[in-house]
């Protein structure tokens, strides 16, 4: 369920058991709410996020209003969001939110987003904030962590 068409083509059941394996709590209701959200960004954008940031002007708080008008995006999945596209739509960049200082806290790293973006290049930033998440989540990311930095 990789993309907002499959989410919505998904059953509640398909998208409770996705939920229930990501560890989610109250994935129940979600489930539903998770429909809906894929059925407004297939509706208003196609499915393509892109849209949605030319329509926001590529402003980065713009596009965190924008994404927490659909439902089922709320603050942790519109900074999820963003963390992950930041290698690919710069303006978002670099984006190390609260659970990834929790992970870089864990390892002994730098504290300040700033500091730790200096530590990969920009085109790392995702798949650093990413493993310092897991690091945050389950100390088996330290390793990753350390893979990432190069």
């Amino acid at each position: 369920m990789r993309d907002y068409r499959r989410r919505h083509e998904a059953t509640w059941q398909q998208r409770v058991d996705a939920l229930g394996k990501g560890h989610y709590r109250r994935y129940e209701p979600t489930a539903a709410r998770v429909g809906k959200g894929a059925q407004r960004l297939l509706d208003r954008y196609g499915g393509d996020l892109r849209r949605l940031r030319d329509e926001a002007g590529r402003d980065p708080d713009e596009l965190r209003r924008a994404l927490r008008r659909i439902p089922q995006f709320g603050p942790v999945g519109v900074d999820i969001c963003l963390r992950e596209v930041q290698s690919v739509w710069p303006e978002v960049g670099p984006l190390l939110d609260g659970k990834a200082i929790d992970g870089a806290r864990g390892l002994g790293l730098p504290q300040q987003p700033e500091a730790l973006a200096e530590l990969v290049p920009r085109e790392a930033h995702a798949a650093f904030a990413a493993a310092l998440v897991r690091a945050a989540l389950d100390r088996r990311g330290v390793d990753e962590v350390a893979e990432a930095r190069g």
